[in-house]
């Protein structure tokens, strides 16, 4: 406490001599706790304040448009309290673009917009000075959330925006828009819907954006070239993305077709989730957050080189004061301005664990049923220690943050390092227990033998509410592309997709949050293409003639989901009730897992619950609780209505497929 008063008392000589502060680390810079940093701006003045501890002159500069011309104007800003520095400027600046230098030492470093910064200009140059108020659609105001009841009630759909829309048979005019998502009756060469309907249609209910910030990757001013890319490349953490609306010129545009698209999807039913990427920045020492406060943001190595856990040429530092403060108030910041439902760290793993939990207390505070989860590892090693890191090992010790499991991943399609070695679902054995740890979402259960999964060789999550269970996602291989690259000599096409179908089925009758690769449904391939960040339309674009060719495998996909939902007992949300409800039987039959639960459920309408799945390529017999069974699921097929009634003690399952049933 003393020398936090100390410090206090010479930052204050020091701003009253005009003199630059001098700090012996990172963790004496001081700490500006305000919520005025970059702009407050009125009709009558707009006030700029920028933190630049360590600056000894900060200029702010004024210009006409977002990306040609020389400054209009230059002011020197004034030096204030908590390193800060700031200036008010009188008079109407809206349409006007702004951008600060910062001097260290005798060197001016280059213009940046600030990183703080909500509206730019085009490709996120300079800052944009406009009124928040003219970017609200109609109706905005009125805009809420779809219910959610639990975070286990979760069906995710990872998706990139242009993806979604831009295929010549996608029936979308927007293609690669934010509009396209206000595109109803939309179809494909058959007439059957896409777009928007299409996924109210399937009944998934959060889309998860890939990221939709402003990156620095695409050429806002080149779109004619239709160049792609995921978008991992951080600019502006708090600017939507250019190339995804109608005119990255226009500051309000792009702000205004952003918010045009949640309400949509929100009138839709369907929630919107969010990919952030705090974790690295585009480039070093030239990105917005450096060019303010040299080295400060980032995380460097002994020998003082640049610390690379993204894999990415750098890392940031969310344990410094100045970092927390800015990831946690630009997740509020997209959930208040922007109405955003939930978010998913890119490898979160880089950031530590109270900065997570701050995240989670902060957006509680908006709305709890907004979900936080992440990529529980790094790329790299990273200075912080491994016992601070946001990883799944340590994921008890986040505060109902959701992490993915690979274990349930690799253990049923097979090693994502090695594209042709295949998983449970192709007919693999020795994998169960990997199976079963996925299914009962990473949580403690007294059936399954930790000693055997492919990964993990305990569990990490205190319920189920923290575990995302999914095959495929943007990153590595598409189902469909591993399935394929990895199959058994000998197997048929109709054979992978029965491969596609269980892993699936695994997926959604596991616990835990349900996640799904866009296109997946209608057999999505990307050409066997292991990475495609940068890959072309023909490599990324979702074929929608594909629900036509495939359409037993939506049905199915669509069953699926229909199960789901319409039954809590596969929505449990704790781990205690996992442990008292299912049990697993032990049939002592190779790559076969059988489950049941039990007693009505979570208030399942139906009794008992049956399911088995087979990871053979062969028919198998089971033997099964004697009773009345109505067979839901089996042979590939699934009707909530009933496919059959079994009152036998042995059961026939399909190769390569599961079976569902239930007892009233």
């Amino acid at each position: 406490m003393q020398k936090y008063i100390f410090i206090l008392l010479v930052t204050s000589l020091l701003l009253a001599c005009n003199k630059t502060p001098t700090y012996s680390s990172y963790d004496e810079y001081p700490v500006y706790d305000g919520t005025d940093l970059e702009l407050i701006y009125s009709p009558h003045a707009s006030q700029f304040r920028v933190w630049s501890p360590t600056a000894t002159q900060v200029k702010l500069l004024l210009y006409d448009n977002g990306s040609d011309g020389s400054a209009y104007e230059i002011q020197n800003m004034k030096r204030s309290e908590r390193g800060t520095w700031k200036l008010k400027v009188k008079g109407n600046l809206k349409g006007k673009f702004y951008t600060f230098q910062v001097k260290i030492g005798e060197q001016w470093l280059d213009e940046s917009p600030g990183m703080w910064v909500k509206a730019t200009g085009v490709n996120g140059k300079r800052a944009a000075i406009i009124d928040f108020a003219e970017t609200n659609p109609e109706g905005w105001e009125n805009d809420t959330r779809p219910p959610l009841r639990n975070f286990t009630d979760i069906i995710i759909y990872e998706l990139h925006t242009r993806d979604f829309s831009v295929s010549p048979n996608s029936g979308i005019k927007n293609k690669g828009k934010y509009l396209a998502f206000t595109e109803h009756g939309t179809k494909n060469t058959a007439g059957e819907s896409t777009g928007i309907n299409h996924l109210k249609e399937l009944g998934v209910t959060h889309v998860h954006l890939l990221p939709v910030y402003d990156f620095a990757s695409i050429d806002e001013q080149k779109l004619d070239e239709n160049k792609y890319n995921w978008g991992y490349d951080p600019q502006n953490y708090n600017v939507p993305e250019g190339s995804y609306s109608s005119d990255p010129y226009n500051p309000v545009t792009r702000i205004r077709e952003f918010k045009l698209m949640v309400q949509s999807l929100h009138k839709a039913g369907i929630r919107v989730i969010m990919d952030v990427v705090y974790n690295h920045t585009y480039v070093g020492e030239k990105s917005h957050l450096n060019l303010l406060v040299p080295g400060y943001f980032y995380r460097f190595k002994a020998d003082s080189t640049w610390s690379n856990a993204s894999g990415c040429g750098n890392e940031t530092a969310s344990e410094r004061a100045m970092m927390r403060k800015f990831i946690v108030e630009s997740v509020v910041y997209w959930a208040t301005e922007y109405k955003i439902d939930g978010f998913r760290f890119d490898l979160m793993g880089i950031h530590d664990i109270e900065t997570m939990n701050q995240v989670r207390e902060a957006l509680n505070k908006i709305d709890s049923s907004i979900y936080v989860y992440g990529e529980g590892w790094t790329a790299d090693s990273s200075p912080l220690p491994e016992e601070k890191r946001a990883i799944k090992r340590n994921a008890k010790q986040l505060n109902n943050i959701g992490v993915f499991s690979d274990d349930l991943r690799d253990a049923l399609k097979g090693s994502w390092m090695n594209k042709e070695i295949p998983g449970f679902v192709s007919g693999v054995d020795s994998l169960e227990e990997s199976v079963k740890f996925g299914i009962v979402g990473a949580t403690k259960h007294p059936q399954v033998d930790y000693t055997k999964p492919i990964y993990s060789k305990e569990p990490y999550t205190n319920h189920p509410t923290q575990i995302i269970n999914y095959v495929s996602c943007h990153d590595d291989m598409c189902l469909v592309d591993k399935l394929n690259l990895s199959k058994p000599f000998g197997t048929t096409p109709e054979e992978l997709i029965r491969f596609n179908k269980l892993a699936q089925t695994v997926v959604f009758t596991s616990m835990g949050v349900p996640f799904m690769y866009a296109g997946e449904e209608i057999y999505r391939n990307k050409k066997g293409v292991n990475n495609t960040y940068q890959s072309p339309d023909s490599i990324n674009q979702i074929d929608w003639d594909h629900k036509t060719k495939y359409r037993d495998v939506f049905k199915y996909y669509q069953g699926l989901i229909a199960l789901r939902k319409a039954h809590p007992a596969f929505r449990l949300s704790t781990q205690d009730m996992i442990t008292q409800y299912l049990q697993f039987i032990d049939l002592k039959i190779p790559n076969v897992i059988a489950y049941t639960l039990n007693g009505h459920v979570n208030g399942d309408e139906w009794k008992d619950i049956l399911v088995i799945y087979n990871g053979n390529r062969k028919n198998v017999q089971v033997g099964i609780p004697s009773g009345t069974w109505n067979v839901v699921c089996h042979d590939g097929q699934i009707n909530l209505n009933g496919i059959m009634q079994v009152k036998d003690t042995t059961f026939n399952v399909a190769p390569s497929s599961a079976s569902i049933m239930y007892a009233d």
